[in-house]
């Protein structure tokens, strides 16, 4: 699967699921139509009433992810936090509120509809310590140590080179920063009728790494205090629900998933005495 082919897939999709939001509909991530959203295994229930109520309804309705990474990734006031793969804009806001007025929350995107959406969310919104920025994961146009904490929600997935957004991630943390995702893993092995679909990949679903693959190319980036918690296994019903509308056939693949898709919250650390001579005190650290 060409890293080029998947990139203009995603962008296709999650554009088109920004301009559904921006004229009065929603998105999904997995294979539901908009229309009906709250049916998604994925994306469904993952903030609370108190933190919808924070911001912008369009900013809810773009939420493509699989997680919520401002809920456990501890935000301190008066941080510098970047979302990978912001979207509409729902967790960069929220970190935002969560970092206070002298923090500092970016957002990352490659996609012109999605970015439009966020901005006018922001605007929305009236939260003012946030920036949305035009690129691509893979390079992340933020200077080195400059980020204390990187966020994103079911985005690394879609990645056709995950070694170069981690590498990237760690590149951008500043020493003792921290990495906190939601993602979709995998458990066992996954049939290759999965692997080859593009339209999966966009869905959150192809593109996924086992979760000893996570942990060894988090390790391979350079982090440390590497941590992979499950926070959904998504069961036979659920696989029925994402694999519907891609052609293939549903009632021979979904029982063969079962248990084997999963998100996460993977956490880990960029050491205080990072590679590349980080300063580790009041005088740098050899």
């Amino acid at each position: 699967m060409a890293e080029t082919n998947i990139k203009n897939v995603v962008k296709e999709k999650y554009g088109s699921a920004a301009l559904r939001v921006a004229t009065g509909g929603s998105s999904c991530c997995g294979a539901a139509p908009a229309g009906q959203r709250s049916l998604d295994p994925i994306t469904s229930n993952l903030y609370d009433s108190s933190q919808s109520a924070q911001i912008p309804a369009e900013a809810m309705l773009a939420s493509l992810g699989c997680g919520n990474p401002t809920a456990l990734a501890n935000l301190h006031l008066g941080e510098t936090v970047l979302d990978l793969g912001s979207g509409g804009g729902i967790d960069v806001l929220l970190s935002a509120k969560r970092v206070g007025p002298t923090g500092k929350a970016y957002g990352l995107d490659m996609t012109d509809e999605m970015l439009a959406l966020a901005n006018d969310n922001k605007r929305k919104s009236g939260i003012t310590n946030v920036e949305f920025l035009r690129g691509e994961i893979e390079r992340i146009p933020l200077p080195d140590n400059s980020v204390d904490v990187v966020i994103s929600n079911c985005v690394i997935n879609l990645s056709a080179d995950k070694d170069a957004v981690l590498r990237e991630a760690f590149r951008v943390l500043k020493p003792g920063g921290r990495f906190a995702v939601s993602d979709v893993v995998t458990r066992g092995e996954i049939l290759a009728e999965i692997r080859k679909s593009v339209l999966l990949w966009v869905g959150c679903i192809a593109g996924a790494l086992a979760e000893s693959e996570y942990r060894a190319k988090l390790d391979g980036a350079g982090f440390e205090q590497i941590d992979v918690e499950p926070t959904r296994i998504y069961r036979v019903e659920d696989a029925r629900e994402f694999l519907s509308g891609q052609g293939l056939d549903v009632d021979a693949l979904a029982p063969q998933v079962d248990g084997k898709f999963l998100s996460a919250f993977i956490r880990a650390v960029k050491p205080a005495r990072a590679n590349g001579g980080a300063c580790c005190g009041p005088t740098c650290c050899n």
